[in-house]
């Protein structure tokens, strides 16, 4: 069975890396925007209980990179959850930028306003729904809540103690949890059978923002992603194949001990139904399969997964200019607070330098490992590796790099494209919203997944984009905190993406994309903060 799951989590990941050149099903897709889902999930009939408003100070990025003058570790209190909550997925701010994207006429319409949040999201649309499953330990009552992203609440579904059934299904030893699930709906309205490879990512986003939030805050954050979701799917009321669990984050609240085990809880739904803005539910049966196949509980082999990691690459290096550690002293809350993403807004001269690049580079490489339950060691490899489309970079030579954490330097890597690298570029770029000439670098972030998926099973391709999710969050954050932009992206050709790097006959692939550039000084920009 495990091997007929991994067969059908490989042919998916096939077609979403070819969808270039053979478009996934179902064709001629047509979006329904007038009937799309709510970006906020609530449930309005629940008692709302209140969060604080007021953000705490944090340390900067610079002091998140290099480990200095951070808080020490404690327990979590109220105001913590509230914090990381708000600047990781509330709403932050309403925007209207001058940009090229097809739809900014409409953006001026309130109900059509663009709201800025910490985390990056592809397409933004926030698929994540976050959960508080409080225990007798914690500040509040027990119970079951949702965090209300846009009034910044959090919805009591159920009253009592259900952590026992978190543990039974985790292993984890606490009474409190934060438990993340997907709604699918509401990223596959628009990307259908693209979706569960976009929203795979959108978790790796959001972890990645937990981690640099916990860490600027002294909470500890375990992560287990490799528990059997069914169990939590249907304490928190979720039918699986629409919404389920993809990672639970055990609480442990300051000055109070763990409440004692109160026995097993009764098995009782969550009283309260979600709105749901569409009429119409529609299921995408790739998305469905694939994700049945990636639940499967991971099933890690040690050995294979040493082997995983990307291979180290031949060459000479070409050395980076040390990290620009004054660059990168930002306060982590106002980074959040403040990132986007460019869209049209890149313009050049001046040009993208190396330092800024490196710097980049080296704060995102540095959340590529991020331990979890799933069987992995502590010192498990990270999966991933960030090469360099140069195109616009003063003080380096236009072509293609990997990068080296270790020694922060490049490698050459494949052959170069013919002709121009912004001429290449726009050639494999499918999408109209980014002019390649104006874009200083390409950073591409690949996976070795074959490797992975023999390494932990089908589970493996959740584990691998939800590192490159996290490695894409902390690329936005080191751009915005030097003030140059960057935007995400999925919209070029992976084969002759890969075939540039020189990965083709090899199994690693080009999987996400960051582009990397200048914007323009005295653009048309509204920001309202709330």
């Amino acid at each position: 069975m495990q091997q007929e799951a991994v067969q059908v989590v490989r042919e998916y990941a096939e077609a979403v890396f070819r969808r270039a050149r053979v478009p996934m099903e179902p064709l001629n897709y047509e979006v329904d925007w007038i009937d799309q889902p709510s970006r906020h999930t609530s449930y309005p009939a629940a008692p709302r209980v209140p969060l604080p408003a007021d953000l705490p100070a944090l340390p900067t990025l610079r002091d998140l990179f290099t480990g200095e003058n951070l808080p020490p570790a404690e327990g979590w209190s109220l105001p913590a959850l509230s914090a990381l909550l708000r600047l990781s997925y509330g709403v932050l701010d309403r925007r209207l930028t001058v940009n090229w994207n097809q739809d900014l006429a409409k953006r001026a319409h309130f109900e059509h306003a663009v709201w800025g949040r910490g985390t990056a999201s592809g397409g933004g649309m926030y698929p994540v729904e976050i959960y508080l499953v409080a225990g007798g330990s914690a500040p509040l009552l027990p119970g079951i809540y949702h965090y209300g992203t846009g009034p910044h609440v959090l919805e009591r579904l159920l009253l009592g103690d259900a952590g026992d059934r978190i543990r039974a299904a985790t292993g984890a030893e606490a009474d409190s949890f934060l438990v993340a699930t997907i709604r699918f709906w509401k990223n596959s309205f628009k990307y259908n059978s693209f979706c569960y490879h976009v929203v795979t990512q959108d978790l790796g986003a959001l972890l990645g923002s937990w981690d640099l939030l916990a860490r600027a805050l002294g909470v500890p954050l375990p992560r287990l992603l490799g528990f059997d979701p069914a169990p939590v799917d249907r304490l928190l009321g979720l039918d699986g194949d629409r919404e389920s669990a993809f990672a639970v984050v055990p609480l442990t609240w300051a000055g109070a001990a763990p409440a004692p085990p109160a026995g097993r809880s009764p098995d009782v739904p969550v009283r309260y139904p979600a709105f749901e803005r569409s009429r119409t539910l529609r299921e995408f049966p790739a998305v469905t399969a694939v994700h049945r196949a990636a639940a499967a509980p991971a099933v890690p082999a040690p050995e294979a997964l040493a082997a995983a990691a990307p291979r180290d690459l031949p060459g000479e290096p070409v050395p980076l200019p040390a990290p620009l550690l004054q660059r990168l002293d930002r306060p982590l809350s106002t980074v959040l607070a403040t990132r986007s993403s460019s869209f049209g807004r890149f313009r050049r001269p001046p040009d993208l330098t190396a330092a800024e690049l490196g710097t980049t580079l080296a704060f995102a490489a540095a959340g590529r490992h991020h331990p979890a339950d799933a069987g992995l060691p502590a010192d498990a490899p990270p999966l991933t590796r960030l090469w360099v489309f140069a195109n616009h970079v003063d003080g380096l030579a236009a072509g293609t790099y990997g990068y080296c954490p270790r020694r922060h330097a490049l490698l050459p890597a494949g052959a170069e494209p013919d002709g121009d690298m912004s001429a290449f570029l726009q050639q494999q770029y499918f999408l109209t919203n980014y002019t390649m000439g104006q874009v200083g670098a390409v950073l591409a972030i690949s996976g070795r997944l074959d490797a992975v998926l023999d390494a932990v099973g089908p589970r493996g391709y959740r584990l691998l984009n939800a590192e490159i999710g996290a490695v894409a969050q902390r690329g936005y954050c080191a751009a915005t905190a030097q003030r140059i932009g960057c935007g995400a992206v999925l919209g070029f050709d992976n084969v002759a993406m890969d075939a540039a790097l020189g990965l083709s006959g090899t199994d690693e692939r080009t999987v996400l994309f960051l582009l990397l550039g200048r914007h323009p000084d005295g653009t048309a920009d509204l920001v309202h903060r709330l």
